[in-house]
């Protein structure tokens, strides 16, 4: 008796689970690029854990183990007005954990885009006649975590309001219908949070002058979860994956953008002081929004993650410099210079299980180097080049910012990581030793 009842007590604990983790979350994602340097306005998505995409423009309920889809507006991608990706492939071009890159840079990044497109994007964004790779948006729909960091605000649904957007979206037109001011990526998410909580998120007439932008989204449905403490919130970031890619920017509303760009400000107070006053007013009284104030860290295994704290960096950044210091027969500088030289020269490619590789000639012969956490593990590949690739990687994420760059977890496992690689080089160096003796 007392083991039936344990076991159902189990079930219901299980369901409870399950429960907690459907959501549905506004994705808010930095600006990069032109977006960057002029309107800072950034992106947002709606991320569905219990809506999955059965093709790029239909919706189903997810399947055990699926991990749900990003739905968004475009505005030139294949004559559609929203268009939904599996989780991974949009945040890193992968469908795979285990393939997601520890480094990106331009060319791994256009490769695994590309890669992806040609297995299951191919009706949205065909080859040219030539053969070659389109250009065009499609590309904001793979691959968002190489280029920005992305914040997410997460709020509870039920199963009867998840299948009730997937009837309403399947069954309307989608067609593009996109507007800058009138029918933005913002509107959108609003018009799909409203359909989950209506009045959850609205445009800011004063901040944002009534229209609607991502920054807004986010905010509004923090306030309406701070109205509503019953429903289940939470927030976390999604890191930027290190490299060579340049860091994106802090996302802006409209009049914030104004407020905190130079190159706008100074001119307006120079020729228009009272235009200028205006608008630093309005931003103090309520454009002001930190996405990263209290965030977790997002781990694509469904939990939020703990980041690193500043004790744990300093713990960590210390403990690295001494493992530099004390490795006497290894030659740090010199390694960082190899890695540097192969990485420019790397052609990005997958290995025979189809994992993330950056090749090239190194020491006198072609060698492959796994970039990610499945593909990392092989012993042929050179102890050097491995070593230096975490140190980099570790440093980025124990580098301080505005936003948490790695949570504890993961910062914990790429230093176990480190130190296997170089016990492995210390014992090939020994090896070695005592074959030439």
């Amino acid at each position: 008796m007392k083991v039936g009842k344990i076991v159902g007590l189990f079930v219901v604990l299980l369901c409870l689970t399950a429960q907690v983790h459907a959501d549905a979350t506004v994705l808010l994602e930095e600006p990069y690029s032109f977006d960057g340097t002029f309107a800072g306005t950034g992106h947002t998505a709606v991320y569905l854990t219990r809506v999955c995409a059965a093709s790029p423009i239909l919706l189903r309920r997810c399947r055990p183990g699926e991990l749900g889809a990003v739905i968004s507006r475009y505005n030139r991608i294949g004559g559609y007005d929203w268009i939904a990706i599996p989780l991974l492939p949009y945040l890193y071009a992968v469908s795979k954990q285990e393939d997601i890159p520890l480094y990106a840079d331009s060319k791994l990044e256009a490769f695994l885009r590309n890669q992806y497109r040609r297995e299951y994007l191919e009706d949205l964004a065909p080859d040219k006649a030539s053969g070659e790779i389109p250009s065009g948006d499609w590309v904001q729909l793979i691959g968002s975590a190489y280029d920005r960091t992305s914040y997410g605000f997460q709020i509870e649904t039920t199963a009867k309001q998840d299948d009730e957007l997937i009837q309403w979206l399947n069954g309307s037109p989608n067609f593009k219908s996109y507007k800058v001011v009138s029918r933005n990526c913002a509107d959108f998410v609003r018009e799909v949070m409203n359909f989950y909580y209506p009045k959850s998120v609205s445009r800011a007439i004063l901040s944002d002058l009534d229209v609607a932008t991502p920054k807004q989204t986010a905010k509004s449905l923090v306030k309406y979860s701070n109205r509503h403490p019953d429903l289940e919130f939470s927030s976390f970031v999604i890191p930027q994956v290190p490299g060579t890619i340049k860091q994106s920017r802090p996302v802006h509303g409209l009049v914030e953008s104004v407020f905190k760009a130079k190159k706008y400000v100074i001119p307006l107070a120079l020729f228009h002081p009272f235009v200028a006053g205006g608008v630093a007013s309005v931003y103090i009284a309520g454009g002001r929004f930190n996405p990263a104030k209290n965030v977790r860290v997002f781990s694509t295994n469904g939990i939020l993650e703990q980041p690193v704290t500043a004790e744990e960096r300093r713990g960590y950044q210390k403990s690295l410099e001494e493992l530099l210091r004390t490795t006497s027969d290894e030659k740090p500088s010199h390694e960082a210079v190899a890695w540097q030289q192969f990485r420019e020269i790397a052609h990005p490619g997958l290995d025979s299980l189809g994992r993330p590789i950056l090749q090239a000639a190194f020491a006198d012969k072609v060698v492959a180097v796994g970039i990610s956490r499945g593909s990392f593990s092989d012993d042929e590949q050179p102890s050097e080049l491995q070593r230096e690739f975490l140190v980099i990687h570790l440093r980025s994420e124990l580098a301080s910012g505005p936003a948490p760059r790695a949570s504890s977890i993961a910062v914990r496992d790429d230093w176990k990581l480190l130190r296997k690689v170089v016990a492995a080089q210390r014992d090939g160096a020994s090896v070695r030793a005592e074959a030439g003796n």
